[in-house]
């Protein structure tokens, strides 16, 4: 017989015996018989690896293969998923175009300092060596960029800071609509900065220095504006500022200001007025409260107001923690009285756990004057006022303190008197109810959390803020700008990838669930919260646990190895998985 040549194959076949199904693969040669075209088995190729049969498959189709190491070389390996995220979504809400209308170096590298703010918070001599561990530098298109660039193009932002809030405001804002504003501050490192100053500290750092700064948002906490001020500015000398701002710049007459009741203030109320056009939503301080309950001349559908908000028998007992009145003393305006049963309990629970901590500490200091180990009128107070501090109860203590005796009790009516308050809460508005009912009003004045998410983000949880180095005043206020477009960014990535998160996506329900009581997460939310994976096995993500797995979706920059240190490159990214498709195609489809 003639010797045999032909070409090879491997051949697959599939059969199915007793509900199971078997794969044979087969290495096979055509031969030419005469006329005929014959078929023979060379070998069983089953019992190998699928991947080195399918090696096999393709070498006789005439695919050549050699050793990896000897094909290309991986030289570089940058993390891109995060930044690409990032990216888009800068990208879909137009945020190049917002900063400036026309392209330049400037802009490139303020867009880059956002996204980084975003990824990684640091100085800007850290972040200029840390973006080139990543693919930002290079696209962003500056990868010889120093932290001098970095100054000159937040000096270049800051120049532009009025137009480009205008252009949120003109986006977000609205006429008659609502607009949200608070103030926080943030401690400084170094002494040399005008703006520091010492003031009341919301990061619990008495005695540091500081700068203050008010954020200015929409009714559902996107940001729109910020404002930078000293550290010892009183909130409410900021607020005017902030209304000329949406007035004039802003080009809005009518709106309604909401803020906590130490920023709107009575002599803020009557500049407001002085304005027209702007109505506001507030709440009544713990003093005010007190006088109206003691007043006893509140009106309530003709009933006074008492600290459990008791209604004639006729009411339904669900409308019992919400109660609308009026009083002389606020002209104009509505009360929005209301009781929440389980704050009180908290408020109670917690007070008499200080109550009894002050006094246990101030019974061993007691018993030491008692045996002598403790004399002297200053020695004794300064021993008790360290107590006092601690637990903050000073005004629930009368103490007598001699050279050698201390003695102290409570005041159990003072104590009484705040604790029937507790719970209690009084909304204050100008709003006429034909525009808003009063449990719309307690919405609104909630709508005040999503500032204080937006500051805690900010601050601690993501862009962090603080602290804070720089010297220059304009500086400082430029970084805070710029830690403010960050967060808008942040503020809708986070609307986006609420599937994926631990976040609650029945928003709807926050409008019709009851106003007093203590939110209720969905369903939906509770499952997440409680699974910590999706109904499809997918784990739940926190916002930065999201961005750390969509970095893992690397660019490889990768070169033949025998063509020399210049030959040319080329890059290969890593497949991302199903979960990282869908937070990028969840960001193209978000409705900004």
């Amino acid at each position: 017989m003639s010797k045999r040549t032909g070409v090879a194959y491997v051949v697959t076949t599939t059969r199915r015996h007793k509900g199971r199904t078997y794969h044979s693969h087969l290495l096979r040669r055509s031969y030419r018989e005469g006329t005929r075209v014959r078929n023979e088995t060379l070998g069983n190729l089953s019992h190998l690896p699928d991947s080195l049969i399918d090696i096999i498959r393709r070498s006789l189709k005439g695919e050549t293969f050699v050793p990896v190491a000897e094909a290309f070389t991986v030289t570089a390996s940058r993390a891109q998923g995060h930044v690409q995220a990032v990216a888009l979504m800068m990208k879909r809400l137009g945020l190049a175009s917002l900063v400036a209308s026309k392209p330049c170096r400037e802009r490139d590298l303020v867009m880059a300092m956002v996204a980084a703010r975003i990824l990684a918070p640091h100085t800007k001599l850290a972040t200029t060596r840390w973006w080139h561990t990543t693919t930002l530098a290079e696209d962003f298109g500056f990868p010889d960029a120093d932290e001098q660039d970095c100054y000159a193009a937040m000096d270049w932002l800051l120049a532009r800071q009025d137009r480009i809030q205008k252009k949120l405001a003109t986006r977000h804002l609205e006429e008659g609509g609502l607009v949200l504003y608070d103030l926080s501050s943030s401690y400084f490192e170094g002494n040399a900065c005008p703006l520091a100053k010492r003031g009341y500290s919301r990061d619990g750092r008495h005695g540091t220095l500081q700068v203050e700064y008010g954020l200015m948002t929409d009714d559902r906490g996107c940001p729109v504006a910020i404002s930078v001020h000293e550290g010892n500015t009183a909130d409410p000398t900021t607020l005017m500022p902030e209304i000329q701002r949406v007035k004039q710049d802003f080009g809005i007459e009518s709106f309604v200001m909401v803020g906590d009741r130490g920023m709107i203030s009575q002599k803020a109320i009557l500049s407001i007025r002085e304005h027209g056009g702007i109505d506001w939503i507030t709440a009544l301080k713990s003093v005010n409260i007190r006088a109206l309950i003691e007043d006893k001349t509140g009106h309530a559908a003709g009933n006074a107001l008492q600290p459990d908000l008791s209604l004639p028998a006729a009411w339904p007992v669900d409308e019992r923690n919400l109660l609308e009145l009026t009083h002389p003393d606020y002209p104009g305006e509505r009360l929005v009285a209301c009781r929440n049963p389980e704050l009180m309990m908290l408020r109670g629970h917690k007070r008499e756990a200080l109550l009894q901590a002050t006094e246990e500490s101030l019974q061993k200091i007691q018993a030491r004057v008692t045996a002598g180990r403790l004399k002297g009128r200053d020695n004794i107070g300064v021993q008790v006022g360290r107590v006092i501090d601690r637990y903050k109860m000073a005004k629930h203590f009368e103490r007598d303190i001699q050279d050698t005796t201390f003695s102290f009790r409570r005041k159990t009516a003072d104590i009484a008197a705040e604790a029937a308050l507790d719970g209690v809460y009084i909304i204050r508005t100008s709003v006429p109810v034909v525009r808003m009912e009063a449990p719309e009003c307690v919405r609104r004045y909630k709508s005040l959390a999503q500032v204080e998410r937006a500051f805690r983000s900010l601050k601690t949880m993501d862009l962090k803020i603080r602290p804070i180095h720089h010297r220059l005043a304009d500086r400082v206020r430029a970084h805070l700008f710029l830690c403010m477009l960050s967060y808008y960014v942040e503020w809708h990535l986070r609307e986006a990838w609420r599937e994926l998160m631990f976040a609650d996506e029945d928003q709807e329900a926050q409008e019709t669930r009851d106003p007093v009581a203590p939110a209720e997460r969905s369903l939906a939310a509770k499952r997440k919260a409680s699974r910590h994976h999706q109904e499809d096995g997918t784990p739940v993500h926190s916002f930065q646990t999201l961005l750390a797995d969509l970095a893992t979706v690397m660019r490889n920059t990768c070169c033949a190895p025998v063509a020399g240190p210049n030959a040319p490159s080329f890059s290969v990214t890593t497949t991302p998985t199903p979960l990282q498709e869908r937070a990028l195609a969840l960001i193209e489809n978000l409705v900004v």
